[in-house]
């Protein structure tokens, strides 16, 4: 097989893509610098190459439309249930579990995980910061241990997994050819691996740290971040003095500022509302609170958790199951995003009624800007990978549809066929390394594309399932940018919440996450 330029050049793309992640910078002009040397190179028209550039993003944005969607439409949910105070009652009841520090771990990490694998760790982290971290650290939870097991059930297990939205999975399984479900149950499996080695590890190393319940530890975790002197107080405190605390520290994390500083503005306003003064369980600021409210907010608080709760169980059911169809990729984002629509509308009527119109549209919008602004940086470079895959390079370079696309990507691997190591392990363990790699930008989604290109054309070349390999370097891409492993991702918002160094939780979080990520792949490789 004979490489041209075009070859070379696309692989100059993807290493200075790599060292510019490295470098922990954005990655988007280099996507489109690559995007427009390859076709230039591949055609020898510059007007062809720009037009790649268009079409790359274009392609891109077709391909994974139904994933902002879901993440729109998911998103417009937890405003119009914020609006009505439903959100914080969900989790409300669980502070009565936390007797100790010890209890308290696990209770912040299962709820962590369980809210992440809905609605993403972005609304879950100001949620448990706001309502169950502060009756953690009253109940003798170290803050750096609340930090570590925030972190690693939702910024790592759940994110890693994103079982329920599929997100994550969609972009790997696009990227390298291969069926959504198929990465999914893969990636749900070694996320779980992960997660729990990582939070099993975590514990011990933190469990000496436990301190005897004591509201004047509250006090004590208060002043450092409020020197005025006062008295300690005998009562939790209340989210506006956690959320005030923080504030500054969230609306540094960019990618997830939309989500992430409504929550905080929410908990600033004394309630789950959404518009000054507050509009949660109490009411309007200094009215009494609203009967029909609180019970709006009581019933939503139970129907929400119950209706997605049936919705998981439907689709397992159908998965392990004869009882009903099976519900897998597209069809299951169509549902979650169908019953998160209906419940969105049902949550407008109930609080604004007659205005149910125009807010139920502001909530949709919000999602949309949300789901640009977290995910719009994935469409370039997501492009330019495209590029390297035959199944998208003829649309993206304008080639038409008789002529033959190029595949630059598998030519390349194909080319070096003969150098890569038969051994399961080693590739596994090369593309956990090349995922955490692509992570170092910050963001757990932008390196899918890479990773799930490599996996498709490595898998067969090693004689290793491709679902499993883009599985793995899923779980290198998100444990790394998606909030744990480095300090310059959404990891900030937790250290905000926990009130401790986001590089101090970096350095307590690294040796349990990179045993759980070896562990896991290893496993994945005898299990498959």
């Amino acid at each position: 097989m004979q490489l041209g330029a075009a070859h070379w050049v696309f692989l100059s793309g993807i290493i200075v893509i790599i060292a510019v992640m490295i470098a922990r910078k954005n990655v988007v002009i280099p996507a489109i610098v690559a995007t427009f040397c390859t076709a230039l190179a591949y055609d020898g028209s510059p007007v062809r190459g720009l037009q790649a550039v268009f079409n790359a993003s274009l392609v891109a944005a077709t391909e994974l439309f139904n994933i902002f969607l879901i993440i729109a439409l998911v998103t417009a949910l937890l405003g119009a249930l914020r609006g009505i105070g439903a959100d914080r009652r969900m989790i409300a009841p669980f502070r009565r579990v936390m007797r100790n520090g010890h209890s308290s771990f696990w209770v912040i990490a299962g709820i962590t995980y369980v809210i992440s694998l809905f609605f993403w760790p972005t609304p879950a982290v100001p949620l448990i910061g706001a309502v169950l971290l502060p009756a953690a650290i009253a109940a003798g939870l170290p803050p750096i241990s609340a930090g570590v097991a925030i972190a690693i059930a939702g910024q790592g297990m759940a994110l890693s997994s994103d079982y329920v939205l599929q997100v994550a999975p969609g972009l790997s399984a696009k990227a390298a050819g291969v069926g959504t479900p198929e990465v999914a149950d893969r990636a749900m499996v070694l996320s779980i691996i992960t997660g729990v080695v990582a939070l099993v590890l975590g514990y011990l190393m933190t469990r000496g740290e436990m301190r005897t319940p004591d509201v004047a530890l509250l006090a004590r975790w208060e002043a450092g971040a409020d020197t005025t002197p006062e008295r300690p107080r005998r009562r939790l405190l209340s989210p506006r003095r956690v959320a005030a605390a923080t504030k500054e520290v969230i609306e540094k994390d960019a990618s997830q500022a939309p989500a992430g500083d409504a929550m905080t503005q929410a908990a600033l306003d004394g309630g789950s509302g959404s518009g000054p003064g507050g509009t949660g369980d109490d009411g309007p600021a200094g009215s009494a609170p609203d009967e029909s409210h609180v019970l709006k907010s009581k019933v939503y608080a139970i129907v929400v958790p119950v209706v997605l709760a049936g919705l998981l169980g439907y689709m397992l059911l159908g998965k392990f199951t004869g009882l009903v169809p099976e519900v897998t990729g597209s069809d299951a984002a169509a549902l979650v995003g169908g019953t998160a629509v209906l419940l969105l509308v049902a949550a407008a009527l109930s609080r604004d009624r007659m205005h149910a119109l125009e807010s139920c549209g502001e909530h949709v919008v919000d999602g949309l800007v949300f789901a640009m602004k977290a995910m719009g940086v994935v469409i370039p470079i997501a492009g330019f990978f495209f590029l390297g895959n035959a199944d998208f390079a003829g649309r993206i370079m304008a080639l038409g549809e008789d002529a033959k696309a190029p595949g630059f990507l598998f030519d390349l691997t194909a080319k070096i066929e003969g150098a890569i190591p038969h051994s399961g392990v080693i590739v596994g363990l090369a593309l956990l390394l090349v995922g955490i790699i692509t992570g170092l930008d910050g963001s757990g989604f932008s390196g899918l594309p890479l990773t799930g290109s490599l996996a498709g054309t490595l898998g067969p070349a090693s004689g290793i399932d491709p679902a499993l390999l883009a599985a793995i370097g899923q779980m290198g891409c998100i444990w790394s940018g998606g909030g744990v492993l480095i300090a310059w991702s959404s990891l900030l918002a937790v250290a905000g919440f926990a009130r401790v160094s986001a590089l101090d939780l970096v350095r307590r979080s690294f040796v349990p996450v990179m045993a759980g990520l070896i562990v896991s792949t290893l496993a994945g490789i005898a299990i498959f």
